[in-house]
């Protein structure tokens, strides 16, 4: 029986390689293709795939939300990052949001299938440039600590933060995630307290440096 893979990336030519690459192997099918997180949270909840293979930097929603809310909806789906960032801030929160796997979008040729098998067994896999990247960070954080990271934000507050550095206002905010204006409000003020920043900017700037925004946002 083959192994259902969902693919999620936001550039339609990325996918159709992932595809290629992928039905080379008569033991993987992909079931289906999302160009968001949020329309890879639905896709997953009615598709049922073994594996979820989800672009990290994404507008709209993220892949670290994306992931987090599909393992907590479908736990039995594995999920594999694919980025092309192997900065240790992308895998850690990745990793926390549940995902069993890493892989360079650079190096996706040679490793993905690695990645699906090793899910499919129940193990994790980092690429080669992803673990040398997080052993060098993790020599490093004692001598230079962390702010908060986005694991100290709710869900909730990871979104409203994604779409405040994507240039939205709390109104757009509010009709995309069908809350209120005044509830917006409140979360931007939470980011404030929480994050100790005080404007747009540097949340932007802290939204790029955490992985929850892409880079060209």
């Amino acid at each position: 029986m083959s192994i259902g893979i969902l693919l999620v990336d936001d550039h339609e030519l990325m996918r159709e390689g992932l595809r290629s690459i992928l039905e080379r192997d008569n033991a993987l099918k992909v079931v289906g293709e999302a160009d968001s997180g949020r329309e890879a949270v639905k896709l997953a909840g009615t598709l049922s795939p073994e594996v979820v293979v989800m672009d990290v930097a994404m507008k709209d929603m993220n892949g670290i939300e994306a992931t987090r809310q599909i393992r907590a909806a479908c736990p039995g789906v594995r999920v594999i990052a694919l980025s092309s960032h192997s900065d240790a801030r992308y895998v850690s929160n990745m990793l926390d949001a549940g995902a069993c796997g890493y892989v360079l979008k650079a190096n996706a040729f040679d490793n993905l299938r690695r990645a699906i098998s090793a899910a499919t067994q129940g193990k994790s896999y980092l690429c080669p440039d992803v673990t040398a990247a997080v052993v060098g960070a993790s020599h490093a954080r004692s001598e230079y600590p962390e702010g908060p990271g986005p694991t100290s934000l709710s869900p909730r507050e990871a979104e409203v933060l994604q779409l405040l550095a994507e240039g939205l206002t709390s109104p757009e905010i509010a009709k995309k995630l069908f809350i209120a204006t005044t509830t917006v409000e409140t979360h931007r003020r939470n980011l404030v307290r929480k994050l100790n920043i005080h404007s747009v900017a540097d949340l932007t700037k802290y939204a790029i440096r955490e992985g929850l925004t892409p880079l060209d946002a």
